[in-house]
């Protein structure tokens, strides 16, 4: 076949007409050249028929490509020829099946119908059985109901003895069949609640007996206890503790077995402290291992400080044991400082009627240590008193009271207020105090006769001097004390009108008599000793300070006084008066002159005068200031006596008597004569 670009270019006309028809066949071909070429590799059948023509061309020739088709078409006869086959076999499978299915199908109702035989045949047989299991269940709930009632009501003939013989101990087990006896007494409020009650009132009548003798048996036994018990041993029976806890169900029981034990601690705590005291044991022998408190405490203070001291310690003591025995766990521990007195109760259900409130354990304790220590309390009152009365010494005697206010504030904190043994020292420490007040009054009327002596050197007496000393240490006692803390004051306040205020009125009564300044500066003496003694204690700070405004006044009135005798002596006096007075003119040139001739006599030794006349002041930082402040006042004086000479001689003719008044001395050289 010609190809086109085979043709004559110069037969037009001829490949025109023979082109023709094969013009359509490549526009065909071009078309499915381009369907193929814009047809994506991405397209499944696309990229199979690819790989499927890779692997069918074995070469490309015509040929190849001409039968290519007809032999994927023969290829997918032969396949579907083949499944045909194998589908007819598989057909004949089923077919087999079928009838399988069939004679199945015929068995199982074959043996359906036999089951149903047989249930008609078992039903009757079933249903007695259910009925039989059902009563054989009700028999089980009655038998443990049977068995709860008995374990719950019914007391074993070994736990009856547990509780009543008395041959058996009081143990744990004692303490559980008697909280088994209780819950059947709560148990039987359940019975009673039935038509039929015979059961409920026979098991409360039985319960109670076991339990009213339960009740006897422990108050014997705990009784039993009391008498060997041994408070200084940390090893306290827990079961004692726990009979305790539960004989408090009985006030009346619990009452007796409390008092019982009540009288044995007052018995064991009253020989305790008479050992204490005298070294001798209730058998009449010399106990070695003590010091008697009689015999080493030489004065009042140590004597009452030692007997404070062992009873305090035995009170420790015998809280903590009293507090060990009545605890029955650690969580019921009591605490002493406990700001409620009911917050740790037993609550416990009163089988009495004159007995239906709560059983308050602190206030048993507290009211069992008041029984406890009460001849402990009488003895110590008794000595107190004693040593207080005897002792005739102040400072004893206010260190006396200080220590029983710290004992009284330990005994309130240890046992509340209102205890017998805060009582008793709170009277003790009102006795000490009035005891102190009136050795006070007494040393006071003692140096009566003192306050009419007056000093030779006007410095404080020596009944202030010793007084002043006596106070400090009463200071020094009351703010190392619990009650400078405490008070407000008043205490510090009640001192200084005891020990204080009494001496300066004395001094005040001595200076009265005297002439002036004499009794100015023994004054000024006085108080100047007592501020420097008050200035040492925080509790008078204020006192001293309004001391020291007094010495302020006292020192203007020994100015004043000084500025009157710098005035006389110097012979201006009479001049200033005529010049406050407005009587200037009466002013003649003779007085002046005499006047001149004073003042050149004076100045010399005026300052060394002025300081001779205040040497009695202890202080000279204040006489030589009381000095200035005269001299700057004389000074001050001057001036105007001279400024107002000047003046009037200005004022009058020349030829006047006092046209030339002038005096021999200025206002200049008389500051620095004075200085």
């Amino acid at each position: 076949m010609a190809s086109p670009n085979s043709a004559n270019p110069h037969h037009g006309l001829s490949w025109t007409s023979s082109s023709a028809p094969s013009g359509k066949g490549a526009d065909l071909m071009v078309l499915k050249a381009a369907s193929v070429l814009s047809t994506s590799y991405s397209d499944n059948d696309f990229r199979d028929a690819i790989l499927l023509a890779d692997q069918r061309f074995v070469g490309s020739s015509g040929k190849t490509r001409r039968l290519l088709r007809l032999d994927l078409l023969g290829e997918a006869i032969s396949c579907n020829g083949e499944i045909v086959k194998e589908m007819g076999a598989v057909a004949e499978r089923l077919k087999l099946v079928r009838g399988v299915v069939d004679r199945l199908n015929s068995r199982i109702e074959d043996i359906k119908c036999q089951i149903d035989l047989a249930h008609d045949r078992t039903a009757p047989a079933l249903q007695g059985m259910s009925s039989l299991f059902e009563q054989r269940m009700e028999i089980e709930r009655k038998q443990e109901t049977l068995s709860a009632v008995e374990r719950y009501f019914v007391m074993t003939e070994d736990e009856i003895d547990s509780l009543t013989s008395t041959i058996r101990p009081v143990d744990n087990a004692f303490f559980t069949n008697l909280q088994k006896a209780k819950n059947i007494t709560l148990g039987c409020d359940i019975l009673l609640g039935f038509e039929n009650q015979t059961l409920g009132l026979e098991l409360i009548d039985r319960t109670s007996v076991h339990i009213n003798m339960a009740f006897q048996k422990l108050y014997k036994w705990v009784q039993q206890e009391f008498r060997t018990l041994n408070l200084e041993n940390p090893n306290v029976n827990p079961c004692m503790r726990q009979a305790l806890r539960v004989l408090a169900e009985r006030p009346s029981l619990f009452q007796n077995c409390l008092d019982f034990f009540s009288a044995s601690r007052e018995r064991f705590l009253s020989e305790a402290f008479h050992c204490a005291l005298t070294g001798i044991t209730p058998q009449g022998t010399e106990d070695t291992t003590t010091r008697p408190i009689d015999l080493t405490a030489h004065d009042p203070l140590r004597y009452v400080g030692d007997m404070f001291a062992w009873v305090h310690s035995a009170t420790v003591g015998e809280r903590e044991a009293l507090e060990t025995l009545f605890v029955v766990d650690k969580d019921d521990v009591f605490k002493t400082s406990t700001t409620s007195l009911n917050a740790n109760l037993w609550t416990l259900p009163s089988d009495e009627a004159s007995q239906g409130t709560d059983f308050k354990v602190l206030e048993a304790l507290n009211h069992l240590m008041d029984r406890s220590f009460s001849p402990v309390v009488r003895i110590l009152r008794q000595r107190v008193e004693q040593a207080v009365q005897s002792n005739e010494d102040v400072i004893p005697a206010y260190k006396i009271s200080t220590l029983l206010n710290f004992y009284r504030a330990t005994f309130e904190k240890l046992l509340g207020s209102g205890s017998g043994l805060e009582d008793c020292t709170g009277g003790l420490e009102k006795e000490a105090k009035r005891q102190f007040r009136s050795l006070v009054r007494d040393n006071i009327l003692s140096i009566q006769g003192e306050f009419q002596q007056v000093p030779s050197n006007l410095e404080p007496p020596r009944f202030l001097q010793d007084a002043f000393k006596q106070l400090g240490t009463i200071l020094q006692t009351y703010e190392s004390s619990l009650s400078a803390s405490a008070d407000s004051g008043s205490e510090a306040q009640s001192i200084l009108s005891q020990a204080f205020d009494p001496f300066m009125s004395g001094c005040e009564e001595i200076a009265k008599p005297m002439t002036y300044p004499e009794g100015g500066i023994f004054l000024v003496n006085c108080k100047l000793a007592a501020a420097l003694c008050l200035d040492s204690f925080e509790s008078t700070i204020s006192r001293a300070s309004q001391i020291r405004e007094d010495i302020s006044r006292d020192v203007l009135n020994l100015v004043d006084n000084q500025h009157i005798t710098f005035r006389q002596k110097s012979g201006l006096d009479t001049l200033l008066n005529f010049l406050d007075n407005g009587k200037l003119a009466e002013i003649d040139q003779a007085s002046v002159i005499q006047a001149s001739q004073e003042l050149d006599d004076f100045l010399p030794s005026a300052l060394m005068d002025a300081m001779d006349r205040l040497k009695g002041l202890q202080d000279s930082e204040i006489a030589r200031a009381i000095v200035e402040q005269a001299a700057e006042k004389f000074c001050t004086d001057f001036e105007r006596l001279e400024e107002a000479i000047e003046r009037q001689s200005g004022d009058e003719d020349v030829s006047s008597p006092l046209g030339d008044l002038r005096f021999s001395r200025t206002s200049a050289d008389i500051r620095v004569l004075l200085s």
